[in-house]
């Protein structure tokens, strides 16, 4: 019999994790959780903790190898892929000239290249009435300075998501891009070694649970955007209106 599985990328800490977590109590009928991410320490702490059998791949989905291992595998355990969730992705902070080149472009490679690779891998596999959930971010609204690469690779994801969305509705597969603002997770650890968030973004943290809880909710109404708090989804609108040269300049002043 064919096994019913849901897929997360990242699943090793922050979002990508809660996702897990939230994943084991609500969806009872799946049959298996494949979690993908570096840390395989991590990764079986988490398999003990959920309640669901899982399948642990330990690689970093941007090394040259990834792809071709992960499409052979899933080639040839063939299962019907109820949900395919796309957390993995990092961030660092500061001006474009001072970070190591790697590490920029490497952004482009984790938040964007790899990501769509197995979403093109997967799709083949994507069962009827089946879900894909992206992680983008309210940085996709908006162009930010000391943050250029990250939000300009959230602002692809976006738009991937939403299209992707348009293109797979006549198969019965929806599509559903997450924007949250700050939360609280890992993310920022890694983000301020290059540089300090913004003062301000302290006030709009938000817990992985909550967006994590409206995330699925949303993802089962076909919603193709889902955004947590009252602030994240104003900003998304004064986003629409207000020119991006006019927001770059007062997020200059706030910093």
């Amino acid at each position: 019999m064919t096994k019913k599985v849901v897929i997360i990328t990242g699943a090793s800490s922050g979002i990508g994790r809660e996702f897990a977590m939230q994943i084991s109590k609500r969806l009872k009928n799946m049959d298996e959780v494949w979690l993908i991410a570096r840390r395989k320490d991590r990764l079986e702490e988490l398999r003990d903790e959920i309640n669901m059998p899982c399948i642990i791949i330990d690689e970093d989905i941007t090394s040259p190898g990834f792809a071709d291992k992960y499409k052979k595998m899933i080639s040839q355990e063939k299962p019907s892929v109820k949900m395919l969730i796309n957390c993995a992705g990092y961030g660092i902070m500061g001006k474009m000239d001072e970070h190591n080149r790697e590490l920029e472009l490497g952004m482009i490679d984790t938040n964007c290249k790899a990501l769509t690779n197995i979403t093109l891998i997967t799709l083949p596999f994507m069962a009827f009435n089946s879900r894909i959930i992206n992680l983008a971010s309210s940085a996709a609204f908006i162009p930010q300075s000391g943050f250029a690469i990250y939000a300009a690779s959230k602002s692809y994801v976006l738009s991937f998501s939403r299209a992707l969305n348009h293109e797979l509705k006549s198969k019965n597969i929806f599509v559903t891009a997450v924007c949250p603002g700050p939360v609280n997770t890992e993310f920022f650890r890694i983000a301020e070694d290059g540089g300090k968030r913004a003062w301000f973004k302290d006030y709009f943290m938000v817990n992985a649970e909550d967006v994590v809880r409206l995330a699925l909710k949303d993802s089962m109404s076909r919603k193709e955007v889902s955004v947590y708090g009252v602030s994240m989804k104003l900003l998304m609108i004064f986003a629409k209106l207000c020119p991006h040269r006019i927001i770059l300049n007062v997020m200059d002043i706030l910093n």
